[in-house]
């Protein structure tokens, strides 16, 4: 299966002439003669652009390698404007399935006889379809007997088989990678593909993404900045899921938020604080934030606000990993090297014999360039190059459970780059992430879990005196018990050392018995032999 996997994908690659990507000083004269020998896999597409042949296949090659498109459409510092403006299609524009099976799907997961009997009307043309689900409008009855404008999001029909087939090739080469790749273990390719295929596996459950996203919504209740549509619950499946439907512009549709004059810098800004709230306020942050799923609301152009949907993926981070990014972040600002290079010690992400000045210079090598410049004229992705370099050089492991939120800053980037290029993000992030530092430690954070446990303390307040009362009663019994139990060990120990003496003394008899009985001395090999009985029948008796 998965070699038949893995010719279908170099197939589909090579009959959409996908290797007309790769700059020709790349191929050596072998690659050069195998491709001329693969007469059967020509380009069949040439009347298209590379990017339109890109967009086709991955699209053909399914979800895993759609997602992957999604991801580069954002980058486009990196890539021609023409490969990004083709990508940018599969954010919401992937070919759909038809509107009668998802209609069928709908019925027989929310058991209904006919659709009519829930919704007053559905709409069978797909509002939009993407890699994994596609969404259709229609008219939700209420109990009040009121209509609602929803969407309702459908999981493609067999989807699941052909994910799983690319993640058993993804395991496979992840194994080869961290087997023949120089630098395979410290890259952990097999950890990072479990962690994509549980991410993934998790977006194929509607209901999952339907909790996430009431999640989200709870946490940004009061926002200004971010607004997730109401969600159905009681309307939701595995393979369906009801929600609010929401208007806005696309946040990828620059002209049309410029028309009804948009505040690009503080949109641009608020997208930033947004990212880090959810990272390091709520440790629960919205990990597919592509163009596709981020909009902006028509009302207060002036004071705009984001409207995020498709919640499928979210990340998480535990205490310890956020207290040690924060603080890296806050290092980055301040230009603090050295105190980089300790966390990264600290934590563990570099080994513990790095030199904690090489490793201070080769960040500041990296870093100090990209400093007090618009975002225009940084290229993170030429940054991560360098400092992947870096990581490849002090053996840095790869982090699994950060390769979301590497994924998310990436898009954040993106964004950035087209709402407002002359952003500076690090004016933007540094005072919100020294604020929470801030929070974390000294007197506020004392203060702060104080109150927290206040209702645990008070809830036990009126039980101390018994439970003082109760430990005095049982104090000099427990020491006295206690006592007890140390004196039986040590009469223990004395009779198994008695014990091995014993039988040490009835060893050494019993051989020099033998000894002497060999010597024709009788009545001395019959004197040891006794001896050797006596011992052994003390040892058995200590």
């Amino acid at each position: 299966m998965r070699i038949s996997r893995f010719y279908q994908i170099q197939k589909t690659l090579l009959q959409y002439g996908l290797d007309e990507l790769i700059p020709a000083q790349w191929q050596p004269w072998y690659a050069k003669l195998l491709r001329g020998s693969l007469f059967w896999l020509r380009n069949r597409y040439p009347e298209h652009s590379i990017g339109a042949r890109l967009r086709l296949a991955l699209q053909s090659l399914g979800p895993v390698w759609i997602k992957f498109g999604q991801m580069l459409s954002t980058r486009r510092d990196l890539l021609p404007a023409a490969l990004v403006d083709e990508l940018a299609i599969l954010q919401d524009k992937v070919a759909p399935f038809a509107g009668e099976e998802a209609q069928r799907l709908i019925e027989e997961a929310l058991d209904l006889t006919e659709i009519s009997a829930l919704f007053a009307h559905f709409e069978l043309k797909p509002l939009a379809s993407a890699s994994i689900a596609q969404v259709h409008t229609a008219q939700l009855r209420q109990t009040d007997g009121s209509l609602a404008d929803v969407v309702i999001k459908v999981i493609r029909p067999g989807i699941r088989k052909q994910i799983l087939a690319d993640l058993a090739l993804m395991d496979s080469l992840a194994v080869m990678a961290a087997r023949f790749l120089p630098d395979g273990k410290r890259l952990r390719p097999r950890e990072v593909v479990a962690e994509y295929r549980k991410t993934i596996l998790d977006e194929l459950d509607l209901q999952r993404e339907a909790a996430n996203a009431i999640q989200l919504r709870r946490n940004f209740a009061e926002s200004d900045s971010l607004y997730i549509p109401f969600v159905y619950a009681d309307h939701c499946r595995s393979n369906v899921m009801v929600m609010e439907r929401i208007y806005g512009i696309p946040v990828s549709d620059i002209p049309a938020l410029e028309a009804q004059g948009t505040n690009m810098e503080l949109l641009a800004k608020r997208g930033v604080e947004v990212f880090f709230t959810q990272v390091f306020r709520d440790s629960f942050f919205h990990a597919d934030m592509h163009p596709g799923n981020i909009f902006v609301s028509y009302d207060h152009p002036e004071n705009p606000k984001y409207i995020g949907i498709d919640c499928g993926i979210v990340g998480t981070l535990n205490a310890e990993d956020k207290r040690y990014l924060a603080e890296n972040f806050v290092a980055f600002f301040n230009r603090d090297y050295r105190k980089v290079a300790q966390l990264h010690l600290d934590s563990g992400w570099v080994p513990a014999h790095t030199k904690v000045e090489e490793f201070e210079s080769a960040i500041r090598t990296v870093c100090e360039p990209i400093f007090q410049k618009p975002l225009a004229e940084i290229s993170f992705g030429h940054v991560l190059l360098n400092l992947f370099n870096t990581a490849r050089r002090f053996e840095m492991q790869v982090q699994p459970q950060l390769v979301l939120l590497q994924k998310t800053l990436l898009y954040i980037e993106g964004l950035g780059r087209q709402l407002y290029p002359q952003l500076d993000l690090w004016k933007t992030a540094k005072p919100f992430l020294e604020n929470w530092v801030k929070q974390q430690v000294g007197l506020p954070a004392i203060w702060r879990q104080v109150k927290e446990n206040l209702p645990f303390w008070a809830e036990k307040m009126p039980q101390m005196p018994e439970l003082l009362h109760r430990y005095l009663e049982q104090g000099p019994r427990q020491q006295q018990a206690l006592l007890l139990q140390m004196q039986q060990m040590q009469q223990q120990q004395h009779q198994s050392k008695q014990q091995i003496i014993s039988a040490i003394l009835a060893a050494a008899c019993l051989i020099s018995a033998s000894i002497a009985f060999s010597i024709s001395t009788g009545w001395l090999a019959a004197t040891l032999g006794a001896a050797a009985v006596i011992f052994a029948i003390k040892a058995s008796l200590a």
